[in-house]
């Protein structure tokens, strides 16, 4: 799949040759993620993963490689350009999940219960009415 190979599993610049997540996208999935995730996070079942994956991204104590990893599955989901828009119901995020599935499933192991935890909480306050920039 030339989509993964390039763009997300080695680095987001699509050359293959980067070890690590471009400045670019990190500051956009930085900036962005909180304000997609809360429009999203009560119509898709993978919110809390798709939290821990944020925390997992930017945790400084994980490896480049997976950082990486995740910070294209995420950027995938913060960008604006779609293979399916996400506001159709029911399919919107497929393409998403695909994506995050293949991403999560790479990096597994380095998401951590401490990621799990922020992500739970962060949805948590969501739920009592934070808005998502300060629930993160």
């Amino acid at each position: 799949m030339p989509v993964l190979d390039g763009e997300i599993l080695s680095g987001g610049a699509g050359d293959g040759n980067s070890s690590r997540a471009d400045g670019a996208d990190e500051a956009k999935v930085r900036s962005g993620f909180w304000s997609v995730f809360g429009k999203a996070a009560g119509r898709i079942p993978f919110a809390e993963e798709l939290a821990a994956a944020y925390y997992c991204a930017f945790d400084p104590d994980t490896p480049t490689r997976v950082r990486t990893v995740l910070i294209g599955a995420l950027a995938y989901f913060v960008f604006p350009f779609d293979t399916i828009p996400d506001v159709l119901a029911l399919v919107g995020f497929s393409d998403d999940v695909a994506i995050l599935t293949v991403a999560l499933s790479t990096i597994r192991g380095h998401i951590r219960e401490e990621h799990r935890i922020a992500a739970r909480a962060a949805l948590q306050r969501m739920r009592a009415g934070a808005t998502p920039w300060e629930a993160r």
